[in-house]
């Protein structure tokens, strides 16, 4: 289904409200191709919804970080994946790293304007997530009851 399908608006009050109401409805179509698919969005989400580049941008927003240092409080990730997940994010402009010429050189990175401004919906999801996280449990828990018999 495409985003801003006028079937949606056939589907519930919350679907109407939220595709009448969105103020970047038109900004969005534009990005849409003969198709109908919307790749740029999509391409986009599927960077920025990837659990390491959540918890990157997540680390980074306390404070710049080394390299080391990043990859010791985000934990159960690989180097190679740290190492493309930064610099993914550098491609697209949320983080910049800087190298400071010394023995051996020291590396940091930092989020950006564009990554500080991409801190505001993760940090509203991770508060989301965390306040329902119970009621997701216990759908879940409902939803396993009834297909497992």
């Amino acid at each position: 289904m495409k985003p801003f399908d006028s079937a949606l608006t056939h589907r519930t009050p919350v679907a109407r409200v939220h595709t009448e109401a969105s103020p970047c409805e038109e900004s969005v179509k534009r990005f849409h191709g003969p198709e109908g698919s919307c790749t740029a969005v999509s391409d986009l989400l599927s960077r920025i919804g990837d659990k390491w580049t959540v918890l990157v941008v997540s680390y980074l927003g306390e404070n710049s970080m080394r390299f080391n240092e990043l990859r010791r409080g985000i934990g159960n990730i690989s180097q190679k994946m740290l190492t493309s997940t930064l610099r993914n994010l550098e491609r697209d402009g949320f983080v910049s790293r800087t190298v400071t010429p010394s023995r051996p050189p020291q590396v940091e990175y930092a989020l950006t304007g564009l990554g500080r401004d991409l801190l505001v919906p993760i940090s509203h999801l991770a508060c989301w997530t965390v306040t329902n996280m119970d009621e997701i449990s216990a759908a879940r828990a409902a939803y396993d009851a009834r297909e497992n018999g």
